[in-house]
């Protein structure tokens, strides 16, 4: 089955307190929870097309109310400044003593609703003040056993900076760190900046950075015991898949020895790559990694497109690039880290972004993306606090996002108050996401770029076709980026019709799988083009059928 992920951010997903004060604690703005991810909240992610939901920002992190604000981002925290990699968040349980529990329950109905369950797996760094009340008996702390006299040593977790104290480049109060470790986005200084991940530590996994990079693997560093034993302890909880963030900061010989333990006890797990170094995506996924994510490709393209009036017809390169991975990929327009598409730094719309939705959900068999809200229109553009206006939904402050508000409707998951332009859009992305679950043309079949192939009357600066192809089911795709209606003819060569197996109709009909409008009297042919008229910002998913002739009475 083609992966269809629906990443959830807990803590704003079902937060239905509509305070929004800027810089407001928990008790003030609310705070999302595990038990508000009810059962009909996961049948209306199913509904939506989903597979998978991702759950992001679960376990234990840094927040400005149980940890020193100072080195905290926002009153909430990052998600990735983890303190515990044996708990889960308390903020988003209901009774805090019973947290894990209540995550526990999480996973069991997100498996009855027909969802698999991804879970983000970090382990690039930790918070400053990592420290596990929850680690099982007989596990040590990361950094328990560490001589912070070494700057560098495979036995020790963190890396250090020999007489110096951790000094950032802004002030901090009640916190000390002597000597000082080497920050998570690989700062090696104890100065690090407001723009360097200053709340995190970078782990050490055996590489030597300021030593030729040298690498010192034999014996196997503590470090990667203590991360694969964290992989074994989520997967016995029943999580499906882990999203591995920044993963092309740590070697990719650990994750190549400790894919292969998990997989030993829990063979079906998967793990996605947060990747954006193209020339190592092969070695990542020969590592074994499931999916990496096609962000410098395909997103910032289709991106370019909706945006920034690129050409249409480039699109064709972003999938020949890593045409022998192509599957491998994870196609996405929205995640935590980008900027919302109806955002006034994207398109200003979310209607405007169909027709790059449509290629990033069809065009292939590999995984799609859909971030909570992306399917409301949701805008981003609130200035929350540590977060400005940046059309990014914060992941560092507690807040109630105004279109996820209007769908939970109270626990009602109804939609009721949603404006009749976010029913519209939400419509759509069901009904291409369902397509791309269900119909097996999409999850299964074969792909032909038919865009080199277009003669005078199909702009390719402006729109872009393909077809996909399994068994008997046939679809023909065609897709407008401009913001005007046009008239398009649609020329298929006879190289597609031998790539994709299939024999020309003379006369065939056709039904929008995303309007359910339906075309008679198609010709699908070399000699003769199919022609259509796209509105402004619009596709049409078309599945093709010959029309059959009735045999005439005796």
């Amino acid at each position: 089955m083609k992966p269809i992920i629906y990443q959830v951010f807990p803590r704003t997903f079902t937060n239905t307190n509509e305070t929004r004060r800027r810089n407001g604690t928990r008790q003030e703005n609310g705070c999302g929870t595990f038990a508000g991810i009810t059962a009909k909240a996961l049948q209306s992610i199913h509904d939506l097309g989903a597979t998978h939901v991702w759950y992001t920002g679960v376990i234990r992190h840094a927040t400005a109310e149980l940890n020193n604000p100072s080195i905290t981002k926002g009153k909430a925290g990052s998600p990735y400044a983890i303190t515990d990699y044996y708990d889960v968040d308390p903020d988003l349980a209901v009774d805090q003593n019973k947290r894990m529990a209540e995550y526990e329950s999480l996973i069991r109905r997100t498996h009855k609703a027909g969802l698999k369950v991804v879970m983000d797996f970090v382990p690039n760094h930790v918070s400053r003040e990592y420290h596990s009340l929850c680690k099982p008996k007989g596990v040590k702390d990361l950094g328990a056993d560490d001589n912070p006299a070494w700057a560098f040593s495979p036995l020790n977790n963190f890396y250090y900076i020999p007489g110096e104290d951790f000094a950032p480049a802004f002030p901090i109060e009640n916190y000390h760190e002597s000597p000082a470790r080497v920050t998570g986005n690989d700062c090696f200084t104890a100065h690090p900046t407001r723009d360097d991940w200053y709340e995190t530590v970078k782990l050490n996994y055996g590489v030597h950075y300021l030593g030729g990079c040298e690498k010192q693997f034999n014996p196997i560093p503590d470090t990667w015991y203590k991360m694969q034993d964290i992989l074994h302890f989520w997967a016995r909880k029943g999580v499906d898949a882990f999203r591995v963030d920044m993963a092309e900061m740590v070697p990719v010989e650990f994750f190549r020895w400790a894919f292969s333990s998990v997989r030993t006890f829990f063979p079906d797990v998967q793990f996605i790559g947060e990747c954006y170094h193209p020339e190592l995506y092969r070695t990542y996924l020969d590592a074994g990694f499931d999916y990496l994510y096609d962000k410098v490709g395909m997103y910032e393209y289709l991106r370019g497109v909706t945006s920034r009036n690129w050409p249409a017809e480039g699109i064709t390169g972003q999938w020949q690039a890593v045409e022998d991975i192509r599957d491998k990929m994870v196609y996405f327009l929205e995640n935590h880290d980008e900027q919302r598409l109806a955002s006034g730094f994207f398109c200003g719309s979310g209607l405007c972004a169909e027709p790059a939705m449509i290629v990033a959900a069809t065009l292939g068999v590999n995984p799609v993306l859909v971030y909570a809200g992306q399917e409301l229109g949701e805008t981003g553009m609130d200035s929350e606090g540590f977060s400005g206006m940046d059309g990014r939904s914060s992941i560092f402050d507690y807040w109630g996002i105004r279109s996820l508000q209007a769908w939970v409707n109270h626990g009602k998951f109804d939609g009721k108050n949603l404006s009749d332009e976010q029913k519209e859009l939400r419509l759509f992305y069901q009904r291409l996401l369902t397509t791309a679950r269900d119909n097996k043309a999409v999850s299964q079949g074969k792909m032909y770029d038919l865009t080199y192939a277009q003669g005078e009357h199909f702009n390719k600066h402006e729109q872009f076709a393909f077809m996909r192809k399994q068994d008997d089911e046939l679809l023909l795709v065609v897709l407008n980026f401009d913001d005007r209606e046009v008239a398009v003819d649609v020329h298929i060569p006879r190289d597609a019709f031998d790539y994709l197996e299939q024999k020309p109709m003379l006369n065939a009909k056709a039904i929008d799988l995303l309007t359910g409008d339906k075309y008679d009297s198609l010709s699908l042919t070399e000699s003769e083009p199919v022609s259509l008229r796209l509105p402004a910002w619009k596709g049409v998913i078309l599945r093709m059928e010959e029309v059959k002739k009735r045999k005439r009475k005796a």
